[in-house]
């Protein structure tokens, strides 16, 4: 048996891997969550996820499938409502977070048959890791990663000033939704990790201690990763040492982090 062999077969060594590959591109899209000011949208899709759990089940498609399909409809309806500005953005955002979660647990309660682990879904089970979801993680990793460096120029162009992104010739609308594309695959890989309720979490607090520090975006970048990885170290350490839950534990270690980060450094330029 290889080595490789022998750790994907050890749960603790596949939470550990796992986790790490949700870091690599939680990273780089939470900076884009901070410097855009979408945390509420990131956890509105966050939210969504259960509904997309519950229609996966109605339709019998893969859990990952039925999540990325539902952000992708839910951010396309957010664009659309936002554009007829009849509601305020923040309140549109509360409004379609809280209902998808609702209407995604009234629907799992109409299929007695079904078993879900809501607490799994909704705090993460990283512990669980299986080979299924290492190609899954992975597999979205490469997505993203290949997309955030073919159109890295347009992203943060037009995150920097829409405006001169068009004069410049950036397709900004397009951007816009490729970017909400890649936080819906995010979201559906992550959602093993840290579950529905906290993968905003992982998004956000690397970021923001990451920004902390960083003086370039490509600098900011490279940190929120690196603080994603102490996070997902850390929180299966405590989580190992101390039999707390390995989700919550997470983000418990990337939130000591941010006040680590805040207390001891002095604000950067970046």
């Amino acid at each position: 048996m290889s080595i490789i062999d022998s750790l994907l077969n050890d749960f603790f060594w596949r939470a550990l891997i796992g986790g790490l590959g949700v870091a690599l591109i939680a990273g780089p899209l939470g900076c884009f969550v901070v410097w855009r000011r979408l945390a509420y949208f990131g956890d509105t899709l966050a939210h969504s996820a259960l509904l997309g759990i519950a229609l996966s089940f109605l339709i019998s498609v893969p859990l990952n499938v039925g999540v990325i399909i539902t952000c992708v409809v839910i951010a396309l309806v957010l664009v659309a409502f936002s554009k007829t500005r009849t509601l305020a953005t923040d309140t549109l955002l509360g409004i379609l977070a809280h209902s998808a979660l609702a209407i995604g647990l009234v629907t799992l309660s109409f299929m007695p048959d079904v078993r879900v682990d809501l607490t799994g879904l909704l705090f993460g089970d990283l512990l669980a890791m299986s080979r299924d979801d290492l190609l899954w993680i992975y597999g979205g990793a490469a997505v993203i990663l290949v997309l955030l460096v073919t159109l890295w120029q347009g992203l943060l162009m037009s995150t920097i000033h829409e405006e001169l992104a068009r004069v410049e010739g950036f397709p900004v609308e397009r951007l816009r939704l490729v970017l909400m594309l890649m936080f819906s695959l995010v979201i559906a890989v992550a959602m093993k990790i840290v579950g529905v309720l906290l993968i905003t979490a992982l998004l956000i607090i690397p970021a923001a201690s990451a920004r902390r520090l960083a003086r370039t975006p490509e600098h900011m970048v490279g940190l929120a990763v690196v603080f994603g990885f102490v996070s997902v170290s850390g929180g299966l350490a405590l989580s190992w040492h101390l039999d707390t839950p390995a989700g919550p534990s997470v983000v418990v270690t990337a939130f000591l982090a941010f006040l680590v980060t805040y207390s001891t450094t002095a604000r950067t330029a970046a």
